[in-house]
């Protein structure tokens, strides 16, 4: 293992994958990894990304005492592609069918606010935390109530490369599609290269790399309808103080920090600012940043 290395990574065989069938039909595929006792915390993948980066989290969510829950979006992986019309705001009532599914229930009604201004449930019942593409998602399944970390985030309206590819049409989908077969005959450590300047074990670039071409198992819309969200959307989150701080290198190429800078200013959460790059900066936070979430 080099000096930069993680915690030791499990191969992702050792990810059990389990599954839920929302209450549409539709199937959400997850992995459950780290302290079966401990806290449950929802973890959102990159994009592209899948339940597998649970291999690369594993163990510190173990150090940390936290039990990850970690979905596949729809159309990644395993999980079904979402019904016409689906979005951002969606999101948040399948990862609370999850949680059910886990054992975590949302704060019921019951007459002395539990329930926002609109009729939501102001927990979700556990805190969340987005890496990467990851993060809008992170902030949108959250409740008022809920904790949410961010790492190494985008932040929309975004002015990232692929967000400003997204609108040619064809472009993302075409990049992925040429991608993934480049990246299995390159190897591991091509894919690892598009996120971390850092040598990794081989274990780290194997769980990384799969989780790529996981991701892409069901073709490459998913991550062209998320691509195309980043340059259009904005996020909203009530101005709630520490129930939202980032973490953030100040040598991320893949997404700047100074965006992040802006909207946590503006929400009144913490920015960590990190000297490492994208995925450098999760493996040296990540830990730190689950026991934020659960504490």
């Amino acid at each position: 293992m080099t000096p930069h290395d993680p915690t030791p990574t499990p191969p992702t065989s050792a990810v059990p994958t389990h599954e839920r069938t929302l209450p549409d039909g539709r199937t959400l595929a997850y992995a459950v990894v780290g302290d079966p006792a401990g806290d449950p915390l929802l973890f959102h993948h990159g994009t592209p990304g899948s339940r597998l980066f649970a291999a690369v989290c594993g163990p510190a969510a173990t150090e940390a005492g936290v039990r990850l829950v970690v979905p596949d979006r729809p159309g990644y992986g395993r999980s079904s592609p979402p019904p016409s019309g689906w979005s951002l705001a969606d999101w948040r009532d399948d990862v609370r069918a999850l949680l059910a599914t886990e054992g975590v229930a949302a704060e019921a009604a019951n007459g002395d606010g539990a329930n926002d201004e609109n009729g939501n449930a102001r927990s979700t019942g556990a805190p969340h935390v987005g890496f990467s593409g990851g993060g809008p998602f992170a902030l949108a399944a959250a409740g008022p109530d809920d904790r949410v970390g961010l790492v190494s985030t985008v932040v929309p309206p975004a002015e990232t490369g692929l967000a400003r590819l997204a609108v040619i049409p064809f472009a993302v989908r075409l990049l992925f599609r040429l991608s993934k077969p480049l990246a299995r005959v390159r190897g591991p450590e091509s894919v690892i290269a598009q996120y971390t300047d850092r040598s990794v074990s081989p274990a780290v670039a194997d769980a990384v790399a799969a989780d790529f071409h996981e991701a892409l198992r069901r073709g490459t819309e998913a991550v062209a309808r998320e691509a195309r969200w980043f340059g259009e959307v904005s996020i909203d989150r009530p101005s709630d103080g520490a129930a939202v701080r980032a973490w953030h290198g100040i040598d991320d190429d893949n997404a700047p920090i100074e965006p992040v800078r802006e909207y946590l200013d503006a929400v009144g959460g913490r920015l960590t600012a990190v000297e490492s790059d994208h995925l450098g900066t999760l493996f040296d936070r990540q830990r730190v940043v689950f026991e934020w979430a659960t504490g």
